[in-house]
């Protein structure tokens, strides 16, 4: 999955049980696609997880970066429902 979006919260650098570092952030991304054959403007606010290096390298940038990142979707944790993307990727415009 990929996404475009700028980083509108983010929280402090933590480190998981086994020492790797992680960081959540909230993207808000806004972009115009096609449904239907009809132009329509779509607007989301997604909650993202990133591990490792990516977490370090997000976690130096400013808030309101924008950013194109790739990862995949997964449930926030085994208990839970909700949705997270987890970047495995990204690169800054």
């Amino acid at each position: 999955m990929a996404l475009t979006g700028r980083i509108v919260a983010r929280d402090t650098l933590r480190y998981t049980p086994a020492g790797i570092p992680a960081l959540d952030l909230t993207l808000e991304h806004e972009s115009v696609q096609r449904e239907a054959q009809l132009a329509r403007t779509v607007k989301a606010v997604v909650d993202a997880v990133a591990l490792g290096e990516v977490a370090r390298a997000l976690d130096a940038l400013d808030m309101g970066s924008t950013v194109s990142v790739a990862g995949f979707l997964a449930n926030r944790s085994r208990r839970s429902t909700r949705v997270i993307l987890h970047i495995d990727e990204f690169e800054t415009h």
